[in-house]
């Protein structure tokens, strides 16, 4: 998208629009920042105090991207919801840096003993190649795997991407060695 809107100021527009342009660009930036940040680790403290819906859809209300989002009221395990929501986070800014989508989706659902976190967006794919180059998908699969999970990811070029994590309700760790 920003690369669209860099594009865009250097054709014939007016003044005023590329002033638009200009503060698109700004703030679209500043967004891709704070989900950086938020996928790095901080813990934000809506997801403390309200849960990971809440949190999740504070998260989106930053996002570039519009998302539809389909997540339970429900409290959980802490480590599985921070675990959650830094997935969703990092999905997220993967969406507004690399896919150039238009729309994004998160559903989160509780089955049996699992919670289930699915990402997709309607971008150009070829997001599974970055796994294994110790991207922010490398640091997830990680992070889900500490506590238990599983992560894949569907990613064709030019499909768009689905993210999928299985995270156990119990998981083997303590909450003080994951997120």
């Amino acid at each position: 998208m920003i690369f669209a809107l860099q594009a865009a100021t250097r054709g014939e527009v007016g003044a005023e629009a590329r002033c638009a342009i200009a503060d698109a660009i700004e703030e679209t930036q500043r967004a891709i920042s704070d989900l950086r940040d938020l996928g790095a680790g901080l813990h934000p403290s809506v997801l403390t105090d309200r849960g990971l819906r809440a949190a999740i859809t504070s998260l989106t209300a930053r996002t570039p991207v519009p998302v539809a989002v389909d997540v339970p009221d429900t409290r959980l395990v802490a480590i599985v919801e921070s675990t959650a929501y830094f997935i969703v986070a990092e999905a997220l800014a993967n969406v507004a840096k690399h896919a150039e989508a238009s729309e994004a989706s998160v559903r989160i659902w509780v089955e049996a003993a699992c919670l289930t976190v699915e990402v997709t967006d309607d971008g150009r794919g070829g997001a599974a190649a970055e796994v294994a180059s110790g991207s922010g998908l490398a640091g997830l699969q990680d992070r889900v795997a500490a506590i238990g999970g599983t992560l894949s990811i569907e990613s064709p070029v030019g499909r768009g991407t689905k993210l999928l994590a299985a995270l156990p309700l119990e998981p083997a760790v303590s909450s003080a060695a994951g997120a």
